[in-house]
């Protein structure tokens, strides 16, 4: 069976320096209420996870702590979720991402995969 390669898979988690390149520079903070207690790291390779597995929030394996409580609630990550994609965040990430891979030259578009849901289609004979 051939291996896969890291760069095939779909990410399920980063490691703190990709994060901190890619992704912390275009995440919204909160100005109002308490500060997460964990860190928009975590909150975000969780969100990566719901997002690989396509599960519901309440069925997101969450981490548990020292005394056996998890870590955080899946609402908190919902919510922090919804906030950062109306604020465009998500978007901003992606086209960053883009951006910076072009720029070091290891964005390969020689072969562009499309799947046709949003392309429209011709009415009539010509």
């Amino acid at each position: 069976m051939v291996e896969t390669q890291r760069w095939q898979a779909i990410p399920t988690q980063l490691d703190l320096a990709e994060f901190e390149q890619f992704v912390l520079p275009h995440l919204s903070i909160g100005s109002r209420g308490p500060a997460p207690k964990l860190s928009l790291y975590k909150i975000f390779n969780y969100i990566l996870k719901i997002l690989y597995l396509g599960c519901q929030w309440k069925e997101l394996p969450i981490h548990k702590d020292g005394e056996g409580q998890p870590e955080t609630h899946d609402t908190r990550i919902d919510r922090i979720w919804r906030r950062w994609v109306d604020n465009g965040c998500m978007d901003a990430i992606f086209a960053g991402s883009v951006s910076r891979l072009h720029e070091d030259g290891r964005l390969a578009t020689a072969v562009i995969h499309g799947d046709g849901t949003t392309t429209a289609a011709k009415k009539g004979r010509r």
